[in-house]
């Protein structure tokens, strides 16, 4: 994936989305099974194979937890493609997420989720707005 990296546009210098975008607010921690099914749904309509769906669906699930975790208000998901990639940004209310760290030791409780984010998708980025915090991620279609 590191190539990808390399090869793309960063998901920082990416221009906000448009009305192209696919988007879903969610609100309580029920929503994250309907929210799964939205992003599946958008990433396969703009041509990301199964498999990396499915990492998709793992990460933007993360994500969505940690903004239920940390947050009083929920957030939005929004998903739209350029080109070869797709996007898709997770906005909340809450603190700007450190990534870059390492996977958490096999026995920790808790703090797997960014790092796997990390790992399975080919870009992200934490990016202050006026809306919030949006946690932008990129895969290759």
């Amino acid at each position: 994936m590191a190539a990808d990296r390399r090869e793309a546009r960063g998901v920082a210098e990416q221009p906000s989305p448009d009305l192209r975008t696919d988007t879903m607010a969610y609100e309580v921690a029920t929503d994250l099974r309907a929210l799964r099914a939205f992003v599946c749904a958008g990433a396969i309509a703009r041509g990301l194979t199964a498999e990396r769906v499915e990492l998709l669906a793992l990460a933007v699930s993360e994500l969505a937890t940690n903004t239920l975790q940390h947050t009083a208000d929920g957030g939005r998901v929004r998903l739209w493609a350029e080109g070869d990639q797709l996007f898709c940004d997770v906005v909340d209310q809450g603190p700007a997420r450190a990534f870059g760290r390492a996977m958490p030791a096999a026995d920790a409780v808790r703090g797997r989720g960014l790092a796997i984010v990390e790992q399975v998708c080919d870009e992200v980025a934490v990016l202050a707005a006026g809306e919030g915090t949006v946690v932008r991620i990129r895969l290759a279609l």
